[in-house]
């Protein structure tokens, strides 16, 4: 099973942001995902990675992810096969940065 880190800036004051989108991801990976951490960071920092991979940081992808295209990338890498409904039929393919 994967692991989900969410690393995020307290001194932004970014935890509630974090553990609402960890939130997300654990309802609707319930069997797919092992642990989400939170990580406190600094510096503005909002980084999150899907077995040490980076799926979503803030500056590189231009602010916080929508939460359709963050589980877009989380299921890309751990379980690409798995249908999300729709999301995927309201998004399609409009993720520039999807996996695959």
């Amino acid at each position: 099973m994967s692991r989900i880190a969410i690393e995020y800036c307290t001194q932004c004051r970014w935890l509630l942001r974090a553990s609402w989108m960890a939130q997300e991801l654990l309802t609707t990976f319930t069997t797919d995902i092992g642990e989400v951490a939170l990580i406190p960071g600094t510096g503005g920092v909002f980084r999150i990675t899907v077995d040490d991979t980076q799926v979503w940081e803030r500056r590189a992808d231009g602010g916080f992810p929508d939460i359709a295209v963050l589980k877009q990338r989380v299921r890309d890498r751990i379980a690409p096969e798995r249908d999300l409904g729709h999301i995927d039929r309201d998004r399609g393919s409009a993720d520039p940065g999807a996996v695959g």
